[in-house]
């Protein structure tokens, strides 16, 4: 995403809580690679099952290891219903060129340029598009990253429908007891919707020892279930003041769902939305060590049935005459809510684009469209002007640099495919 300027006040000791932290981290890692080096362990760790988590997000790697996370991470299944919502076929081509920033730019091009695995392109129930890039195939299961944060922002409108969830103004510790001392005691649950928490949690992808990153180091390497990594988190500013994209509110609500609902996440997705919506095929969610979903990222699915999670949303929620979703849920969760929350220049938020509840609003919005993001190029896009839902999925090193033209590209495709 394009961060805009703006300068949240900020705790006292903030800045010097992570100075100690990534000391900290250094001298870990000092250490660990000694040790290493000493037993030559490095090379060892490459041809062990630890192997695929040293090259993760390597070139080279990452379209093998976005399709196949349970030999990355530790799984727990999502099986779907059984019987698929069928999807009629009309099958169209893309629009050869869009318009961007004043310029004609190609199609096919900026596909290639932002290592494109898969595109699916529904109008409604209808499949106008599907593509598969060499080594990927209508049965691959793409993995979502951050897309998953927008499946979990469905499945507390439905814990909240079903009175699992009493209020969005709930604070977090009154169902993660754990919680209550760090930086999300008394945080409300729709400032971990509206990621408003206010808590001090690094986001920086290319940073070694940003909080991201070393989660999973503390989480895979020593074991450390991600619930104790969030207990440690302190408080940055106000919650329900600023917008700061930071992964570990997601991952907190994913608990919450847990303890209030009395089942794990994939357990309730499978019985609420992935059985009931139609999906054709089982999907999978990665967890820690400790067998806890991730619920920051890491669902894993095959591109159709993303396209169907889309329609779910486009369809406001509703599958075969079956409310699915909450009545009122996708409305209230693809409209910013405060104006820390709106799109365009904003003082108050660290993005150029909007957010609902886990779902981004572009600053220049068109024909009510939202999208869900996830980093390396996951996108689930939806137009309800034109009735048009854009998969895309890939490994784009320079994803955050392509979000706007990726937007862009998707209004070209839903006004030459859509109604």
């Amino acid at each position: 995403m394009t961060s805009a300027s703006s300068n949240p006040p900020r705790a006292p000791g903030a800045r010097r809580r992570r100075q100690i932290r990534r000391v900290i981290r250094w001298t870990v890692v000092i250490f660990a690679v000694m040790g290493l080096g000493m037993y030559g362990g490095y090379q060892y760790l490459l041809t062990t099952s630890w192997g695929p988590m040293f090259t993760l997000f390597a070139d080279g790697y990452r379209e093998q290891h976005f399709q196949a996370m349970d030999r990355v991470l530790p799984s727990v299944p999502v099986r779907g219903g059984g019987t698929a919502r069928p999807l009629e076929r009309d099958l169209r081509t893309l629009p050869d060129t869009y318009l961007f920033q004043g310029e004609e730019r190609s199609t096919e091009a900026f596909l290639e340029r932002t290592e494109t695995t898969t595109l699916v392109v529904l109008r409604a129930d209808t499949l106008v598009y599907e593509r598969y890039w060499p080594g990927w195939s209508e049965v691959s299961t793409a993995t979502s990253w951050s897309v998953a944060k927008s499946v979990v922002s469905a499945l507390v409108g439905i814990a909240l429908e079903e009175g699992l969830i009493e209020s969005l103004d709930d604070p977090v510790d009154r169902y993660v007891l754990e919680l209550a001392g760090s930086g999300y005691e008394g945080v409300a649950l729709r400032h971990l919707l509206t990621m408003s928490s206010g808590v001090d949690f690094d986001e920086g992808y290319e940073s070694t020892f940003s909080d991201i990153n070393w989660i999973f180091v503390r989480a895979m390497a020593f074991g450390e279930p991600m619930l104790d990594y969030y207990r440690r988190l302190a408080r940055l500013w106000d919650p329900g003041s600023y917008n700061e994209y930071i992964s570990s509110d997601t991952g907190v609500l994913a608990l919450v769902l847990a303890r209030a609902t009395g089942v794990p996440p994939a357990e309730y997705l499978e019985s609420r939305i992935w059985g009931p919506a139609g999906m054709e095929g089982d999907a999978f969610w990665n967890t820690d060590r400790s067998g806890t979903e991730i619920g920051f990222c890491c669902l894993n699915a095959v591109p159709r049935d993303w396209a169907r999670f889309g329609l779910l949303y486009l369809e406001d929620g509703v599958v075969a005459g079956e409310r699915i979703l909450p009545e009122g849920w996708v409305a209230r969760s693809v409209e910013p809510e405060a104006p820390h929350l709106q799109p365009g220049p904003n003082p108050d938020s660290h993005w150029t684009f909007g957010y609902g509840y886990k779902w981004w609003i572009p600053e220049d919005r068109q024909d009510g469209e939202f999208t869900a993001i996830g980093v390396y190029g996951q996108y689930v896009y939806v137009n309800p002007r034109h009735g048009v839902v854009v998969v895309k999925t890939g490994t784009d090193p320079r994803f955050d640099h392509h979000d706007h033209e990726s937007v862009t590209l998707f209004r070209a495709i839903a006004r030459e495919v859509g109604g």
